[in-house]
């Protein structure tokens, strides 16, 4: 066994605790903001400990919003979370259903369909946009959960990772289904969507936090305060022209954004973690 000196032992943890100290410091920066009056923020320099306004922040945040913005952060958290769910189970659905037929059923142009949807990989978000924006506005989705969602629920990337899983599965368990009487969707439901369960999970995961952090799509598509998603409420607060920026409840609601996403990482770490590293039969 290779003896290593203490130095060298301990150079990767103190690259890694600066690392983490890199990726923390402003977020405690938000922090701070967020209990400090919006002249301690403009200050020079900014104070570095936590002030006394925390409670009358955070509260202001959470149900009135600032003066540049009428929606509060509540609202717009809300229509964050209708999307980002929306756009992770849609993506799911539909990206499973794609996977299942062309790994398990026998069709012409079965191997041109996936290429097909494997190919808008190399298209941007950017690229489509504006047709994307055309046929959502002529279906009259523009400032609706509709229209948020419906035009992001296909995905190449997860049709191509459940593919790849069904393609391990043994084709004696589909056999098997069939000599016990088991219908394609039977066989789907009961003895595929269970063995997906930990891809799914870190499909879910990843897609949740894609829906949660969409910025353009909603920023075309969203005139109404009602329909802002808490991305596009920062951006709305910080384009005040007559009016003073309150910085502390931009901080506050910039925290508050953190939380969700951060929350569903935590909960299923463990089933993202599989999803990427097993291969379950």
């Amino acid at each position: 066994m290779t003896e290593y000196s203490p130095l060298r032992r301990a150079l990767p943890h103190v690259f890694l605790v600066l690392a983490i100290a890199v990726i923390l410091f402003p977020i405690y920066i938000v922090l701070i903001a967020s209990t400090r009056t919006s002249s301690d923020i403009l200050s020079a320099p900014m104070p570095l400990t936590p002030g006394t306004h925390m409670a009358e922040n955070y509260s202001r945040a959470v149900l009135e919003g600032n003066q540049n913005l009428g929606s509060s952060a509540l609202s717009m958290m809300k229509n964050s979370l209708i999307m980002a769910l929306g756009i992770s189970v849609g993506k799911i659905v539909v990206s499973l259903l794609a996977a299942y037929a062309i790994v398990f059923f026998r069709f012409k142009l079965r191997g041109f369909c996936f290429w097909s949807i494997f190919v808008t990989l190399m298209l941007p978000v950017e690229v489509r946009i504006m047709p994307t924006y055309k046929v959502v506005s002529d279906l009259g989705l523009l400032n609706s959960y509709a229209g948020l969602i419906l035009p992001m629920i296909v995905s190449a990337t997860a049709v191509f990772l459940f593919r790849q899983f069904f393609m391990q599965v043994p084709r004696e368990i589909a056999e098997a289904s069939q000599i016990d009487g088991a219908g394609p969707m039977q066989f789907f439901w009961r003895i595929l969507l269970p063995m997906t369960r930990t891809p799914i999970a870190a499909m879910f995961v990843i897609q949740f936090i894609y829906g949660w952090n969409q910025y353009l799509w909603p920023l075309l598509i969203t005139t109404k305060q009602e329909y802002y998603t808490i991305l596009i409420g920062i951006n709305r607060m910080l384009s005040g022209a007559d009016v003073q920026i309150e910085w502390q409840i931009v901080m506050a609601t910039t925290l508050l954004a953190m939380i969700p996403p951060a929350l569903i990482v935590v909960i299923m770490q463990k089933q993202f973690i599989a999803g990427m590293t097993d291969r379950e039969k």
